[in-house]
Parts: structure tokens; sequence; C-alpha cells
């Protein structure tokens, strides 16, 4: 394990850097993802804030999956990119981190246990099984935080995406874009230290060979160790590799593989509300020693994700891909949940012992080109995919209550977990899909987009002696229309239409109807919106209305499908570029209730706040030439609790400041950052799912170093 004992040169010149040269600029840009990285999502942000490219790129090119290729100018859709300039600035540690600067985004992940990648987006949590790709490509997100060193940009579709990926929540798709091999030759090594002492060290390979370079290799690696902000402890280890060959001057082949061993020991406990007597939490607890974490409390995770391809050009205008992707997922875990059960903290310790493994298949054709019928443009994309996802769950799992405590005190519960757990086949799951979409330009100003997926959708739950305990067969169509209209070269309005269809839960252990595997939902989006960009200025505009099938837990903690989920709510966003400065903001005003169920009516949505804004600074300091300092805040406002509506978690604001320095040593460049996360040490209550809450994070340090060679 590394210790600051072992590191007080790298410790004492990260000090002396940062004191004597004060760090900052953004690092180098690493080159777009190359044409054959299918199925990317469209690169268009919503928020242009601080030195990000959508300042002036919304005229690039984007793969936009199902849709074909579109500038980002062109695409009917909200969207934000995380830049791999923001992912070098900004600590992340957890998803959430990704989106700080996101007034659509509320932020229900954890770094080092199963919550990893709850997320809120517009209201609507996203769904794990899912909402998560890997260059377009699927896999479960349970309990796994992928290695974000080893992705270019990560990208995040707001709203339904039935038509473009097939079955999903209505909240959106995260897509995580891998590195790949570039023109020039990419040599870099990263040495970073974060609170409370874990060290972390990344290697970054990659270039070109062989005849007309027609050989390309990107190399990544990291290792990840130390001691965590709660007490607990953290090791993780993490590859990745993709290779293209140009087989001839029409043949591509393209592979990535990337796999993540991580373990955590003292993994923080999950907080349950459901047996709290009254309507009021108890005062935020600050999660940074071992008070909540009992015992024998720890989360091993290893996580793996293989995909290969062919792209042929078939014309100038035309092109044929072709993709199978394999992704998996194990996980082993001894967890701590508390149950409140009163308003001054003391609660039941329920440990939960399990096992879980996912698996996931893919394969796809695609063809897209452009052709005319006399005035009329073109853009057309035919496809074909096949999925199927593997469900094991755990056959001799423990989940019961050891003991009780107060947040105030120390956890004394003590539970070991004596020997492996057995796995059984728990669901199946198989779409297959046809879809087609056409991107028609009536004129200079006016264009439409119509699009449709058909899906055969079949899921199959299993009891542990091999029954079929549920199945749902059936076939769903998931249209996708929108106009746009541009009054200029830099401004685009748009009206789009968007159905869904995502997945039955399968149900908790902290419901009483728990191991029951629930049937599809459906919803609808509609969206208008408009955006516009200048030299040195942005600004977006998007006003949605989205209607899904309500899922909560009723009066009898049974977890149940029941009438309408409706959100309807206002995105802004605007950033200015002025000489040193770069100031952006944005803005999100919600509003949600269920309709048309047995119960809850007219109450708001769990977990959709009412309001959310966001705001961020950067300064070029013109003294120091390669220096930047950046700050921004986040704050997100109340959010109901239950569906019943008698509980409330508070709003509470969020502030990080950071700082980059990017020089020459020894004639290299050399880039120092310095980064500080929840500035002013804020005690506040986190939304995690309904009925569950976590303590946010406490201030924590962030330094690091890049060396390119």
């Amino acid at each position: 394990m590394h210790t600051v004992s072992r590191h007080p040169t790298l410790a004492l010149a990260l000090s002396l850097a940062f004191a004597a040269q004060a760090a900052a600029d953004e690092p180098a840009k690493g080159q777009d993802p190359t044409p054959q990285a299918a199925q990317q999502l469209p690169t268009i942000s919503v928020t242009a804030t601080g030195e990000s490219a959508t300042l002036h790129d919304l005229e690039a090119p984007v793969n936009a999956g199902a849709l074909g290729n579109l500038t980002q100018l062109d695409t009917p859709f909200s969207t934000t990119v995380v830049t791999r300039g923001d992912l070098d600035d900004r600590p992340i540690v957890k998803l959430g981190d990704l989106f700080a600067t996101d007034a659509s985004v509320s932020d229900n992940s954890g770094a080092h246990g199963a919550w990893a990648s709850y997320l809120t987006v517009r209201g609507l949590q996203l769904d794990w099984q899912n909402a998560f790709r890997i260059d377009g490509k699927p896999f479960l997100s349970y309990a796994t935080t992928p290695p974000y060193e080893h992705f270019e940009q990560v990208e995040l579709l707001k709203g339904a995406s039935g038509f473009m990926y097939g079955f999903g929540s209505p909240g959106g798709i995260v897509n995580y874009v891998t590195k790949r091999p570039t023109a020039q030759p990419v040599r870099s090594v990263s040495l970073g230290f974060s609170s409370d002492n874990v060290w972390r060290q990344h290697v970054d390979l990659g270039g070109r060979a062989g005849e007309d370079d027609r050989f390309g290799y990107r190399l990544n690696a990291t290792h990840e160790e130390g001691d965590l902000y709660n007490g607990g402890s953290l090791k993780r280890n993490a590859v990745s590799l993709a290779l293209d060959l140009k087989l001839t001057d029409r043949l591509t082949w393209d592979f990535q593989s990337l796999y993540q061993n991580k373990k955590v020991v003292g993994q923080e406990p999950t907080i349950n509300t459901s047996r709290l007597a009254g309507t009021v939490l108890p005062r935020p607890v600050r999660d940074n020693d071992r008070t909540l974490v009992g015992d024998g409390t720890f989360v091993n995770n290893e996580f793996q994700f293989h995909s290969t391809g062919l792209t042929y050009r078939l014309a100038p205008d035309w092109k044929l891909s072709t993709s199978y992707s394999h992704s998996s997922t194990r996980t082993r875990r001894s967890e701590s949940v508390l149950f409140l059960t009163d308003s001054g903290g003391n609660y039941q310790d329920v440990r939960s012992d399990y096992a879980e493994r996912y698996a996931y298949d893919q394969w796809q054709a695609m063809v897209q080109g452009g052709f005319a019928t006399g005035a009329l443009e073109h853009q057309v994309v035919l496809g074909t995919s096949w999925q199927q996802q593997k469900n094991d769950y755990s056959l001799n799992s423990v989940y019961q209550q050891m003991g009780t405590g107060s947040l105030g005190s120390q956890n004394v519960i003590s539970y070991h977990p004596q020997g492996g757990l057995d796995l059984y086949r728990a669901g199946e799951i198989t779409q297959k899909a046809l879809f087609a979409s056409d991107t028609v330009k009536l004129s200079d100003r006016w264009s439409v987009l119509a699009g449709v997926r058909y899906t055969k959708f079949r899921q199959e739950g299993y009891t542990p002696d091999g029954a079929t305990s549920a199945l749902y067969d059936k076939s769903s169509v998931t249209p996708t229309v929108a106009v746009m209209f541009k009054p200029d070269a830099r401004t685009m309005a748009y009206a789009s239409y968007v159905e869904s269809l995502e997945q039955g839960a399968t149900v908790g252990n902290a419901y009483a109807n728990r191991g029951q595997t629930l049937g599809p939902l459906t919803s609808k989006q509609y969206e208008v919106g408009v955006k516009t960009e200048h030299s040195g200025w942005a600004a977006t505009a998007a006003l949605f209305r989205i209607e899904r099938g309500a899922e909560y837990a009723n009066a009898g903690n049974v977890l149940v499908q029941d009438g309408l989920s409706v959100y309807q709510g206002l995105e802004l966003g605007a950033s200015k570029r002025t000489g040193a400065w770069t100031v952006g903001g944005n803005l999100m005003l919600l509003d949600s209730e269920y309709r048309k169920g047995s119960d809850y009516n007219g109450k708001r949505v769990a977990g959709a706040p009412r309001f959310v804004a966001a705001g961020q600074v950067v300064y070029s300091v013109p003294q120091v030439q390669g220096l930047k300092l950046r700050a921004d805040f986040k704050y997100t406002g109340s959010t109901m609790l239950r569906p019943a509506n008698d509980v409330k978690v508070s709003g509470y604001t969020i502030m990080n400041v950071g700082a980059s320095y990017e020089t020459r040593l020894g004639g290299y460049d050399t880039i120092f950052r310095a980064a500080i996360t929840n500035l002013a040490d804020k005690r506040y209550w986190e939304f995690q799912y309904a009925d569950y809450v976590k303590p946010g994070y406490p201030r924590a340090l962030a330094l690091g170093m890049t060396l390119k060679f």
C-alpha cells in the first residue's frame, strides 16, 4: 500500500510546484475519436462552460448511432459532453462528479459501493441496466465505476432514447468514449494524490506504425491505492487497449478491450428511511471517518469490456459497419444498510451479504449514406441488432438485522462473511431490433427527421430451482420525429418527439415483494429547443415534457407499477468568453407529479428537485503564462424523499475550486493540477433513491502532475 512516507519526494515536488509556479491550463486536447467509433452519442453541450470546445465546435460532425452522421448543431436533442480536459482538471471519483456543472443532473452516486451508477437527469433516475454505453455498446453499471482516465470524453444524451438505442429509461444515456489511436504519438505519465491518502499512477501510450501508418494502438494503465476519506481503503487496477488496422483502402478493423479490478474495504453504508418514525430526517452527518462503518464491510468488483468491428467504405457517401461486444461485471459485497428509526439518528443495522454477475452481448450491423431526390437531400441509416443480457444472483445471500446504533456514535456491529456465495441464473433478456432513419433537408433553413425502431423484447425471470418466475414477450415500435429550422448558419431551433420502452425492475431486498420481476414501462418525450454559438459566446434553451409509467413502493412496501409520472421543465444555459475570463451558467426548472394511479396523485415525484442552478468561472492569469484558475458551484433544490411527499431532503450548495499550470520541465510538456471539492465542507443529505439517502462527501484535496514525453 502506498503511504505518504513512501512518497515524500513527490508530495514535496507537487507542493513546491504549486507554490512557486501557480498551477493551471488546459491539457492539450486529445484527437477526436476516429470515424470507426460507431454509435457515439451526439456531442452537443447544453451547458457551454469554461474552455469547452462546444463554444466553437457545434458544426463538427458526430456519429449519432441510429441517427447516422449529423453535425452537433443539426442534432435535435439536449446533450452534455465532458471533454478530456474537463476530466483531467476536475477530480472525478463518482458518476455525479462528471456533471457537476450541469443543472439538469442531480448527483445520487457513491464512489466506492453499489450506488456507483445512480444519477438523476431531468428528475428521472438513469437505468443501471440500459442507460450506460462504452462507444455506444451496452454494459451493466451496477457497482461499477469505470476508469475515467481511459476515456476521451463522456457524453450524456438527455431524455428518452428508445429509437437510438432500444430499451432504456427516459432519463437518458451516458456514453463513455474510449481513447483511440491518434495520428501523432501519445506518451504521458501521470501521478496523483487525493484525500485522505490515495495515490494514483497512470500511463497513456499510443500511435501508429507499419506501411502508411496502417496499424494504430492506444494503451492505458492505472494503479490506485490508499486510505479513503471515511477510514476505508481502496485498491484499483485498470488496463485498456484500443487497436485499428487499415486492411484495405476501404476496409478497417478496430478492437477495444478494458479490464478493471477494484477492491474497497470499509465501504460506506446505505441509509434507508422506510422505518423512520415521523417526517424529519436526522441532522446531516459528515462522513469523514469510520463512525458509520461497521466491521467487515467490503465490495470487490471485477469489470471487463471487449469490442471488435469492421467498417467498409461502399462509396464516398456510403459505409457499412458491423460490430460485436461483450461485457461482464462480477461483484461480491458485504454492505451495511442502516434503517433509521427516528429523527435523532438511531438505526437498525441490517447486513447485506451477496454476490452477483451480469453479462451483456451485442451484435449490430448498420449502413448509412446520402442521396438526393430532386431538390431534397437525404441522410439515411438502416440497421439491425441483437443483444442478450444475463443476470446471476446469490443463491445463499444474507440479509438480516445484526444490531442497532446511532449516527453520532461509532458503529460497533461486526459481521464477517465466511466462504463464497453460489450464483444462479435469475434472468435473461433478449432484444432483436430493426431501425431506420431519414434526415431530409428541405431547404437551406428547414429539415425534418423521421426514424423508427422495431424491437422484439423477451424477458425471463427464474427461481433458484430453475422454474420460470416471470415472462414478458413483447414487440414494440419506438418512433422519433423532429423538425429543425436554421435562421442562420450558427443557430438552430427544433421540435422533437421520442418514444421509449424500458425493462421492468427486479425488486430489491428492501421491498415486501423482493425478487419479483416487473413488466416493461413506456414513456413519451416532447421537446422544443434552440441553440446558438458565435465567436466568444453560446446559449441554449430546451422546454420538455416526459410522460413515463410510474413505479413506486405503495403503503404496503410493495414495489408496483401504477399510473404515470409526468415531468415538465425548462433548461437554460449560456456562456461568455471575454479576455482572460470565461463565465458560464445554466439552470433547470422542473415540475413533476404522479397522475392516473391509485396512490399519490398530484404529489411530486420522489427525487425530482424543482430548481437546480450551476455556474463556472475560469480565469487565465495574464501575468503567468499557462496558469488558469477555476471555480464552480451547484445548487440542488429540495427533493421529496418518498412518493407520499411526507419526508423532504433539503437543498444544498456545493462549491469547488481548482488550478492548473502548463509548463516545460527538462524539455518536456508538464501540467500541474490542484483542486478542492466541497470547499465549504458542507454537511448535507444526498437523495439516492426513494427512501434512501447518503451523507454528502466531505471537503477533499486533489493534486496531480502529468508529464508528456
